[in-house]
């Protein structure tokens, strides 16, 4: 692959804002693993090799076993594997990446209210979103993948 704009340094005050949402993710309801599930599950339907390489390892670190994220991409066969919470957090994740198709449904939105308070909804959306952002920083700079 071609060597592209590295944002870090070309656009400093724009990467600044978005480690501002990585720094305010840090401070969420939302445990380690559960903000890993959505970065890696983002990650997969996005095709982001940076950023599942980064994610899988750091859901490792925090104790995620190898079979949770094997089975990630196809958690809806696998259900028993997964809490009740990381299902809505992994419907969640998919409906809001694939904005287009249908966006977050009112299905979900209530299984979600029914698990989770307005501020972690809230909290749930950003991590969604920034994770995107980041995939798609990824994507199209060509960042390489850690070796």
């Amino acid at each position: 692959m071609s060597t592209r704009v590295n944002i870090a340094t070309t656009e400093s005050a724009a990467y600044k804002a978005m480690m501002g949402l990585e720094g305010y993710l840090q401070t969420i309801s939302l445990n380690h693993i559960q903000k890993e599930l959505i970065k890696i599950r983002a990650s997969q339907i996005n095709g982001c090799a940076f950023c599942l390489d980064m994610h899988t390892k750091d859901a490792i670190k925090y104790g995620e076993t190898p079979q949770r994220i094997y089975l990630l991409n196809a958690w809806r066969e696998a259900l028993e594997l997964y809490t009740e919470e990381e299902q809505v957090l992994l419907a969640m994740t998919e409906e809001i990446t694939l904005i287009s198709q249908k966006g977050l449904t009112e299905e979900t939105y209530y299984k979600a209210n029914q698990l989770f308070d307005e501020a972690q909804i809230a909290q749930i959306i950003m991590a969604i979103v920034t994770i995107n952002g980041w995939n798609r920083i990824a994507i199209s700079t060509h960042m390489p993948i850690a070796k």
